[in-house]
């Protein structure tokens, strides 16, 4: 996949708006609307844009617990965790990180009891070790 510095710039305003339309896009890079257009359809097809997606505002989550699960693999183990965890739907995010964990997942669950549920199906999944929570507090940005 080759992106260039201008395909970058284009990513970072779909980020800020994916619903910006083509022209508006295009003045703030001050480039053509076919351009854009095209850079679009382009990244698209190479799979660099795989989708667009919703962002919600934090009030509209503000009454759901969120919190980083970091969770410890047995050895071989690891497909079959991440198969477990890709079927709950509480967890919106699994990261493969370095350091004392091997997973970190962003988990959502409606209240207290909830999460303490959530996280205790995810450490008695086969394959599960360990796991640690931190609850987020507020979110200062997000991109």
């Amino acid at each position: 996949m080759k992106v260039t510095p201008s395909d970058e710039r284009l990513i970072a305003l779909l980020r800020e708006d994916a619903r910006a339309s083509t022209a508006q896009i295009a003045r703030r890079l001050g480039l053509s609307r076919t351009t854009v257009q095209s850079r679009i359809d382009r990244l698209e097809r190479q799979g660099v844009i795989r989708g667009y997606t919703v962002r919600l505002h934090e009030g509209y989550d503000q009454d759901r617990i969120r919190a980083h699960i970091m969770i410890t693999v047995l050895p071989k183990k690891m497909a079959t965790v991440v198969r477990a965890l890709a079927e709950m739907p509480e967890v919106r995010a699994l990261h493969s990180v370095s350091g004392p964990f091997d997973l970190v997942a962003l988990g959502v669950a409606s209240d207290v009891g909830a999460m303490d549920e959530l996280t205790d199906r995810i450490g008695a999944v086969d394959g599960v070790e360990r796991t640690s929570s931190a609850i987020i507090l507020s979110t200062k940005f997000e991109r």
